[in-house]
C-alpha cells in the first residue's frame, strides 16, 4: 500500500478516535451536569461542600462510574522537582476531574484552581459546579493541547484558549 494512502488512513482512524473520545467526554459531562442538578434539587442550597461531594459521589458510583474523592494532585516545577500537592474534589473516570463550591457564585479564584488541575494532572477536561446559590451553577472547562505545551503566559493564556459551555 502506498505511503500516502496510509498515512491518509491513519490520519482518519486519529480524527475517529478523537471525536469518538469528544462524544463519550461530552456524554459524560451531561450525565454529571443531570446528575449534579438533581443532587441541587433534592438537597437545595445551604449544606457544606462535602456533603454534596458526598451525594454526587454516591450517585455516580451507582450509574456506574469511577468516582476517586480527593483525588490526591501533585504540582510539578519545570525541572521536575515537585513543588506542592492539591486535593480535586472529584475525578471521574480518569478523565474529568470535578471541582465542587458551595458559594453565593462561581469566582475567578473558582475558575483558577480548576485550571490549576487541569494543568497539573493534564487532564484535558474539568467542571466547576456551584451549589451555594439557589440558582444552580455549571461549567464546563477544556484545556486545549498548545495551552499544556505552553510554558509563556500565565492564567491569562490558559483563559484565551479554554473553552467554556455555560449551563444554568
Amino acid at each position: 500500500m502506498d505511503a500516502e494512502v496510509k498515512s491518509g488512513i491513519a490520519a482518519k482512524e486519529r480524527k475517529d478516535h478523537r471525536i469518538l473520545l469528544m462524544k463519550t467526554i461530552n456524554e459524560l459531562c451531561d450525565v454529571v451536569r443531570e446528575t449534579s442538578y438533581a443532587v441541587h434539587v433534592y438537597h437545595g442550597y445551604g449544606h457544606l461542600e462535602k456533603v454534596y461531594e458526598n451525594a454526587l459521589a454516591h450517585r455516580l458510583r451507582k450509574l456506574g462510574y469511577d468516582v476517586k474523592q480527593q483525588f490526591p494532585i501533585q504540582v510539578w516545577d519545570e525541572d521536575g522537582t515537585p513543588i506542592g500537592d492539591y486535593l480535586a474534589d472529584l475525578m471521574i473516570d480518569n478523565s474529568l476531574i470535578l471541582e465542587l463550591k458551595a458559594a453565593k457564585t462561581l469566582a475567578n479564584e473558582h475558575l483558577a484552581q480548576l485550571l490549576g488541575y487541569l494543568k497539573s494532572t493534564r487532564v484535558e477536561h474539568g467542571m466547576l459546579i456551584n451549589f451555594g446559590s439557589y440558582k444552580f451553577q455549571v461549567r464546563k472547562y477544556a484545556l486545549s493541547q498548545t495551552t499544556r505545551s505552553s510554558n509563556s503566559g500565565g492564567i491569562a493564556a490558559l483563559v484565551s484558549t479554554i473553552f467554556a459551555l455555560f449551563c444554568g
